[in-house]
């Protein structure tokens, strides 16, 4: 039979052998975890920000060529292959529309990756720039026009920029603190340039493909704000189905750009407004109306967008039906408001009012009627002054009360018509 003492020791030597298995599998977890972390920093190691090839590799990937070449062969072919009717899922060339659309998104995010490289090399020759000119591709295009001159009255960026931007820039050259760029970083830089500039020339390629196609793939969107635009706010949303769940206020900013005004006025910018001001509509609407008519856009096209994602009206009426309400709209807001007409006076009432007379009437008017005693208190005496309830003009003022002759408050009675009456009928019977 095992005693006490041999089962306390039963019991140490299982603890002990627990707590060595523990301590072996945290041991390798440790070494696993420095494996991943070598394994990560390998990998950030390899990745090198001065090589533009490792940081922007989309025009490298074979998808990126073959939609290219595909969108290239279409437009030189024309909209005689184009097939009419309903769009199928199995359609090639509404598989192309689709990666299309997908592609000009991964476009436009290689472009920021591409300048915010551009930024990065560029900050140390002109640091102010980027916070005056906004735009990728603009950047762009300043960048390698400017190149490593100081002086930029020796460039010519008109074209390039707006005059008053221009002019903030070649201001903010004079005084800048940047230096001359090396020629191995200015060459990186200029190159990266180039390829943000081809990616824009391909973008713009594919919209146009798009656009060529938007009366196929979208024809209610198409006929509310034209194929142009149309083709730029699906190429932005990643899609028509993308496009048709999103809400209008989003709609609306599609394409809007950071605007820098270098401190002009605010009056005749148009903020919080995207591609739908290139629409034909909103370019002949007022000025003071154009906010009301961008929203009212914004919201139609949301509308024909899920009507063509549907395909619930290939014929593009709704389309059609949408446009005729919004310029009813926009006229009906241009209408001068009615001419305020006088209004006449109501005509008089010619006819005797009905006035209710009798015995019962006649005792509540003396029921209810001023006495004799309220009428002097409420008058007063010119010259006089008039006694109060707590002397001094405090309290409740009697007025001509008790100023008649002797001092005190007398008041006549005055005979009651209703028991005057009653008692000459009384006397009559007696």
């Amino acid at each position: 039979m095992a005693t006490l003492n041999d089962s306390f020791l039963a019991d140490l030597d299982e603890l002990s052998d627990i707590e060595e298995d523990l301590l072996e599998a945290d041991n390798d977890n440790a070494e696993q975890m420095e494996e991943d972390i070598d394994g990560d920093l390998a990998d950030i190691e390899a990745l090198n920000y001065d090589d533009l090839d490792s940081v922007s590799k989309l025009q490298k990937t074979q998808r990126y060529i073959d939609i290219v070449q595909k969108v290239e062969d279409a437009l030189e072919k024309g909209l005689e292959n184009t097939s009419q009717g309903i769009v199928l899922e199995d359609d090639p060339e509404y598989q192309l529309i689709v990666e299309c659309n997908s592609l000009s998104v991964d476009i436009e995010n290689e472009i920021v990756i591409i300048h915010n490289f551009i930024r990065d090399k560029y900050r140390l020759k002109f640091p102010e720039l980027e916070s005056l000119v906004h735009h990728p591709i603009d950047y762009s295009r300043v960048v390698k026009k400017i190149g490593n001159e100081m002086d930029l009255t020796l460039v010519d960026l008109e074209g390039l920029l707006p005059s008053a931007i221009i002019m903030v820039v070649s201001v903010t050259a004079s005084t800048t603190s940047g230096k001359p760029l090396p020629e191995d970083v200015l060459q990186k830089t200029i190159d990266a340039c180039d390829r943000a500039l081809d990616l824009d020339s391909a973008k713009k390629k594919v919209l146009d493909f798009v656009e060529s196609r938007m009366g196929y793939i979208a024809p209610n969107l198409s006929a509310i704000v034209g194929s142009a635009v149309a083709a730029k706010l699906m190429g932005t949303a990643g899609g028509l189905s993308a496009l048709a769940k999103m809400p209008a206020c989003n709609v609306q900013l599609l394409g809007a750009k950071k605007k820098n005004l270098a401190g002009f006025s605010t009056a005749t910018s148009q903020f919080r407004v995207g591609y739908l001001d290139q629409t034909e509509i909103f370019q002949s609407t007022p000025p003071s109306l154009r906010m009301r008519a961008c929203r009212l856009l914004a919201a139609k096209s949301t509308l024909a967008a899920r009507v063509d994602s549907t395909r619930g009206d290939p014929t593009g009426k709704t389309g059609r039906t949408f446009r005729a309400e919004i310029h009813k709209k926009i006229e009906k807001w241009q209408e001068l408001p009615p001419a305020k007409q006088p209004k006449p006076l109501p005509v008089p009432d010619s006819e005797p009012k009905k006035k209710r007379g009798g015995r019962r009437l006649r005792k509540m008017k003396e029921r209810y009627a001023i006495t004799d005693m309220r009428k002097l208190a409420n008058r007063m005496q010119f010259g006089i002054p008039e006694e109060s309830s707590l002397g001094d003009g405090l309290g409740e003022g009697y007025g001509m009360l008790g100023q008649a002759g002797s001092g005190k408050l007398r008041v006549s009675i005055g005979q009651n018509k209703l028991a005057a009456k009653v008692a000459k009928k009384y006397v009559l019977y007696v």
